[in-house]
């Protein structure tokens, strides 16, 4: 049910993921996808390690900005993180990717095998006319080099955001959303998921887009046979960058988030939400029994930070929420 109250979120400002190699992974987004450098500040003190939820921590965070979408590269400099599984599937829990739009998906595919990827996708996938929801649109699953994983997409002209029509020069052109699997339990049976009570009912999101996507083309494209999976997009009040909510139901029981794992993990992702009451949206999830990675709204006074408050979460299967104050994003 709604949380009766003007809690929502404004827009989501980045897209943070844990590196192994700052350096390394700088040198791939930009050499592979286009993205452009803006910032690359280090960090450290007890601000710091309690919003990430660590005793101590020291972290280089390195920004990128692909169209008007920026991600964060975070590598732990004095803690070693444990590495993404190299068996993970796209129906295990931790599966979370950034979507890149692009205008030309034949050669940003061909770009793309230029660099030390490893792929998910057969190849290159069109999702067949059938599926009124994302029918024509083109995509390609691949992981970077941590192991994280993309997706390359392109949209016909009858689909996307209006965007991504009008800039048919460059090839990359920027972050249509981040996609997370989970559970699909229900609270009951006339309850909604759980995942879409959080982002929805909590958080003030708006639902964008719900399909089914199956049959070959699925599973081609998630590399898993029999794919079939109940995806919903929601998207902030302000548009722009959403997430999309993937719910397997073939096959099922994808491996859950394990409870050990920490910020400085490799398969740590964070969405950054600007949200327009950080107060009371942490007293709501409190209230809601929501999971708190950070013991507290942390205020920071550092110029240099691109944010004045942050309070870590995570969202009913465990991936990473940082909500961040509207009126004191710099």
């Amino acid at each position: 049910m709604p949380n009766g109250t003007n809690v929502q979120v404004q827009r989501i400002r980045a897209i943070g993921l844990t590196v192994t190699n700052c350096d390394r992974s700088l040198n791939f987004y930009q050499e592979a996808l286009g993205f452009e450098l803006i910032g690359d500040i280090t960090v450290e003190g007890k601000d710091y390690s309690d919003l990430e939820g660590l005793t101590e921590a020291k972290i280089r965070i390195v920004t990128l900005q692909l169209g008007d979408e920026l991600i964060e590269l975070m590598e732990y400099l004095n803690v070693q993180g444990k590495p993404i599984p190299k068996d993970s599937q796209s129906n295990d829990i931790w599966f979370q990717h950034l979507a890149i739009v692009v205008s030309d998906m034949d050669r940003a595919y061909a770009q793309v095998r230029l660099f030390p990827i490893e792929p998910i996708s057969v190849a290159p996938q069109i999702i067949l006319p059938d599926n009124e929801a994302s029918g024509g649109v083109r995509a390609f699953k691949f992981k970077d080099p941590d192991g994280h994983n993309l997706e390359l997409l392109w949209f016909p002209s009858d689909k996307g955001q209006d965007k991504w029509h009008q800039n048919p020069n460059r090839l990359f052109l920027g972050i249509d959303h981040s996609a997370m699997s989970t559970t699909g339990y229900a609270y009951a049976v006339s309850d909604p998921e759980q995942s879409l009570h959080f982002y929805r009912d909590l958080l003030g999101m708006q639902v964008d887009s719900r399909s089914l996507n199956w049959r070959a083309t699925q599973s081609r494209l998630d590399n898993l046979p029999g794919a079939k999976v109940k995806i919903t997009g929601l998207r902030p009040v302000q548009g722009g960058l959403g997430i999309e909510l993937l719910n397997y139901l073939v096959p099922e029981k994808g491996r859950p988030i394990p409870s050990d794992w920490k910020s400085c993990d490799i398969a740590h992702m964070q969405i950054e939400f600007v949200v327009n009451d950080i107060e009371q949206v942490v007293e709501i999830l409190r209230q809601n029994g929501v999971k708190f990675v950070s013991s507290r709204i942390v205020q920071f006074a550092d110029s240099s930070f691109p944010y004045r408050q942050g309070c870590l979460v995570k969202d009913p299967d465990g991936h990473g929420i940082l909500l961040i104050s509207d009126d004191l994003v710099r």
